[in-house]
């Protein structure tokens, strides 16, 4: 089966990352309605028994990535990046 979506390795080392330094099991990434575009990115963390059924889990070294089932169709094809610049870092995510 394929990926919901791509994972670059900046983005998947900090995942992991992330993980380790709250002792949780994900980095999770929901759609909710809102922002410039009717849509807006709500990121959290998560611990494995909060998964619901139909949820995409991506594993990424020492945690895991996972893209909630309502938010699968608006990010088929997408990549996520970890960029790092003179005024700070944050996930990068570029949508088709």
């Amino acid at each position: 089966m394929k990926q919901i979506c791509t994972l670059t390795s900046a983005a998947n080392a900090q995942i992991s990352t992330v993980c380790e330094e709250n002792n949780s099991y994900a980095v999770s990434l929901n759609i909710k309605g809102g922002g410039c575009a009717g849509f807006e990115y709500d990121w959290g963390i998560m611990n494995e028994e909060e998964i619901k059924p139909g949820d995409e889990v991506i594993v990424c070294g020492k945690g895991n990535f996972v893209i909630s089932a309502e938010s699968i169709m608006f990010l088929i094809g997408t990549e996520i990046d970890y960029v790092k610049t003179i005024i700070g870092s944050n996930f990068e995510i570029k949508n088709p």
